[in-house]
Order: C-alpha cells, then structure tokens, then sequence
C-alpha cells in the first residue's frame, strides 16, 4: 500500500506538466498574472531588438513602426483565440490540434515542427548572448560560452512550469533596470542621425511599398510562433480568470514583443547605427550590458526548452508509443540546441525559418478556424476537444489538407516564384488560405473524421461549441 502511494505520488511529480494529456480543472490554478507573467520572458528576448534594429536601418524607421503594428494586431488577436481555447480545455496546441482537425497522427506532423522551431530559435537566442559576452570578455573562447550557455538552461527547466514561474518573477525587475539603464545611456549617447528617429530613411527607400512589404515578411517568421505558444502556458489558468486571462496571456505579450522592445529596437538602431544588440548593449552598458544580455536569453530560452520539450514528448508519444517523460526531451532539445549551435547551423537557416513562419501562421489560422467556424458557427464534430487516441483517428483530412496545401503554396510565394508582393506576405497568404481550406474540407467532410467514438467523461465547462 505504501509502495503505491509513493508511486502515484512520483508519477504526480513527473506529470506536473501533462505533456500528453489535458490539465484536469482542479489543476487549473494558476493565476492570469503569474501565466502573463511566464509568458513575458518570449517578450523580453534581446531578439525583438535585433528586428527592430535591422528593419529600421534596412527599409526605414516608419516602415519598420507600421509592420510592428501590424503584428501586434495579427498576433494579438490569434493569442487570444488561442489563449482562451487553451485555457477551456486544459490543452497546448499539439494536443488541442488532435481534435482539432488534425487527428493523433496527423497533429504528429505539427508537434515536430514545432519542435524543431523551438530548437532553432533556442540556439539563435543563445548565439545572440554568446557574442554578448563574446565581445566584453574575447579571452573566453565562443565554443567554450555556447556549451555553458548551452547548458545552464537544462536546469533550470527541471520542475516545470512551478519553476518558470518563480524564475521569471524574480528576474523580471533585474530586466526592468537593465533595460532602463540601457535607454538612458543610450540618450545620453551622440546619435548618428540627427534628425527624430522615426524619420530615419536609407536612401532609395520609400515608405510603404516594397520595403514595408519586406519589413512584414520579417515580422511573418516570429509572429505565427508567440500566439501558439501561449497555449503551452494557458492551459493552467484558473476558470474564473478565462477572459481576462486569454486577453492578458494571448495579446499583451504581443505589444510588449512587437511595440515595446520592437520600438525600442528601432529607436536603439537608429540613434547607434548598430543592428547587433549584442554589440550595442554591451558597447551601453560595458559589463552590466553583458549580464543583461544573460538574463533576458536565460529567460526566453527557457520558455524555448519548456515548449520544444512539450512538442518532442507529443511527438515521440504518438508515433512510437515512447514515454520517457518530459524531463528527458528537456536535454534532447538543449543539447540539439547547443549542435545547431557549435555548428554554426542557425546562419544558414533563412529558407527554413521562411517557412516556418507560413507553417506556424498557418497552423494558428486553422485551430481558430476550426473552433469558431467550424465547431460553434457551422456545428460540424463534436464540442469539445479530444485527445485520447482510442477516441480519434489517426488523420482528418480538415487539418492536414489545409496545412500542406496552404504550406507548400505559401512557401512557393515566399520563395519569390507568385511575385513581389506575395513574397512579402506569404504567410498572411497562407494563413488566409488555409482558413478558407479548413472549412471547405469540413463541410466536404461533414466532420466525420473528427471523432471515433463520442466520449462521455468531458465536463460541459471544457466545451468550446
């Protein structure tokens, strides 16, 4: 009897974080402040700087200022959706894509996207402090801060979400002095360009047209990524707190990612006439540049692991029956991170981040789709969200055909072969596509792959139609 006891008692430990099922209700019991505020280490990472930065010097500060508006209201409004859905179920996207018009096999294919994206973008946040660091201390050799850096964020993604919380409480003041410090050093710095920043123009540069265009294309390769994940985060939020919650946790992160540290990138690119925030925090702040650099890569790398963990473990669950548990995909994507990383891969990754960026958009329009349109408007497939697989199929064709015939187009415009102007917005294009797809392949359907058998067990609270 003991020895039972302790068993469930472990395997509640280690299930904190139901990687492979819905969170019950009585585990929704986090707050939307403490979620909000997890989901602030996306929006603090140095990265947002670097787009700014480059968008502004490249195609102009008000080009770049447009395209953050932008994403900010593209993404807010999908966070949300996702957010909210997220927070009725009790599911991340991987699972809530299984009944969600994917079926178990099916949602497989976007686990292990997703997967890899988190993994990439893990050691492009790493390199981004590596070269920090890098450049305050050159003696340190680069490999030798890659294995550190690489590793230091294992540890810290042990005890799951607990433990992101509390990280993230305790370092966001140090970010907000950090980043205080940074601004005013960097106004009492000479700027290169004389006049305000947001009338910076290379020239032959126009506002709106091509470069505008270019800048959004830019903004496309994040802005299908932050709503998804919120999900991963939302799944734990008290009942009570839905609608507040969703706003809180699907758009507010969204103007802090694209306006507030997109803002500042501009304004940081254009007074220094540097894109590389690694070089120009530490050039501001000289050694306190570099430790800032630390906290705000610890910080979203983090969430990186803690995703791209979640991913992996759906995945490998779903094709090969194989469940180690999440605290073993949390070292195989820090240690793939930190290959890509001694690798050098990430600077040949342009092609495969393009179309990530028409993936995940796409990815994000069918899952809202499907439950606004599909499941409440047109009341095609059940209610609620299923992840088990006895209850579902191995593939429904609403999903998968939206996804690949809305990927693979988007990804041939993104290539440049449907000209200039939906090369810049190819994800929107797919996106758009897929949407109009999934219903399509809904209605064709009439939903009768969405369910195997009916389930009984799902309590009226969980259902979104």
């Amino acid at each position: 009897m003991g020895t039972d006891i302790q068993a469930d008692q472990n395997h509640d430990a280690m299930s904190d974080d139901y990687s492979l099922d819905r969170v019950p209700l009585n585990k929704r019991n986090m707050g939307w402040l403490s979620i909000t505020n997890i989901t602030f280490g996306i929006a603090t990472a140095i990265f947002y700087f670097q787009m700014g930065s480059v968008m502004a010097l490249q195609f102009g500060a008000i080009n770049a200022i447009i395209s953050a508006i932008y994403a900010i209201i593209v993404a807010g409004i999908l966070g949300t959706f996702i957010a909210y859905l997220s927070a009725k179920s009790g599911m991340n996207v991987n699972l809530l894509s299984r009944g969600g018009g994917f079926g178990y096999i099916g949602a497989s294919l976007t686990s292990i996207i997703y997967a890899t994206n988190f993994i990439m973008y893990c050691a492009l946040e790493g390199l981004i402090l590596v070269a920090a660091v890098h450049e305050f201390i050159p003696t340190i050799p680069e490999w030798a801060l890659i294995l550190f850096f690489g590793t230091i964020v294992i540890p810290l993604n042990w005890f799951g979400i607990k433990q992101l919380d509390k990280l993230q409480k305790w370092s966001l003041p140090l970010f907000g002095i950090f980043l205080i410090a940074a601004i005013i050093m960097a106004a009492m710095t000479p700027s290169v360009y004389n006049g305000s920043f947001w009338s910076y123009m290379p020239e032959n540069v126009q506002v709106g047209g091509t470069a505008l265009l270019l800048c959004i294309g830019m903004q496309h390769g994040i802005m299908g990524l932050t709503p998804l994940l919120a999900s991963d985060y939302a799944r734990f939020l008290k009942p009570k707190d839905l609608k507040i919650g969703a706003f809180a946790i699907g758009f507010v992160p969204q103007i802090f990612c694209f306006g507030v540290m997109g803002g500042l990138g501009i304004w940081f690119g254009v007074r220094l006439g540097e894109p590389n925030p690694g070089v120009y925090i530490v050039t501001l702040l000289g050694m306190w540049g570099a430790l800032f650099t630390m906290i705000t890569q610890v910080r979203i790398n983090v969430t990186n692991i803690y995703s791209g963990s979640l991913s992996l473990s759906n995945f490998f669950e779903n094709m090969f029956h194989f469940k180690p548990g999440r605290r073993f995909w949390v070292i195989v994507t820090g240690v793939s991170a930190i290959i890509l990383m001694l690798t050098d891969i990430v600077n040949h990754l342009g092609t495969v981040l393009t179309f990530q960026g028409v993936f995940l958009l796409s990815w994000a329009a069918i899952l809202v789709t499907d439950a606004v349109f599909v499941k409440r408007i047109l009341k095609i497939g059940p209610g609620y969200y299923e992840a088990r697989q006895k209850n579902l199929f191995k593939w429904n064709p609403v999903g998968v055909t939206a996804l690949l015939v809305s990927s693979a187009l988007g990804t041939i415009a993104a290539l440049g072969f449907m000209g200039t102007f939906l090369q810049s917005t190819a994800a929107f294009f797919a996106a758009i596509l897929a949407s109009i797809l999934t219903i399509l392949v809904a209605i064709a359907t009439k939903g009768k792959y969405y369910i195997k058998q009916e389930a009984a067990d799902i309590k009226k609270e969980e259902y979104v139609a």
